[in-house]
């Protein structure tokens, strides 16, 4: 008996190993997708504000032209 208490010990020591590793894993996968979700957020707002910039620059140069025009 005493045998069989010590495989089944050992045996689920090691199943609760194996459980604790997976669900490690799962979170990991989680926090790496979410990592990359927040990277391609960034990365999208970083486009939209270099557009608003050069939006932004083109518009200032014509308001700027427009005004040596009159001037002359």
């Amino acid at each position: 008996m005493a045998g069989f208490l010590m495989a089944a010990g050992r045996l689920g020591s090691i199943a609760a190993l194996i459980a604790l590793l997976i669900i490690l894993v799962k979170k990991l996968i989680a926090l790496i997708g979410f990592l990359t979700f927040v990277l391609k957020v960034g990365i999208v707002l970083a486009f939209i504000a270099l557009m608003l910039l050069i939006v932004i620059t083109i518009m200032s140069a014509r308001n700027r032209r427009r005004r040596e025009a009159e001037e002359i």
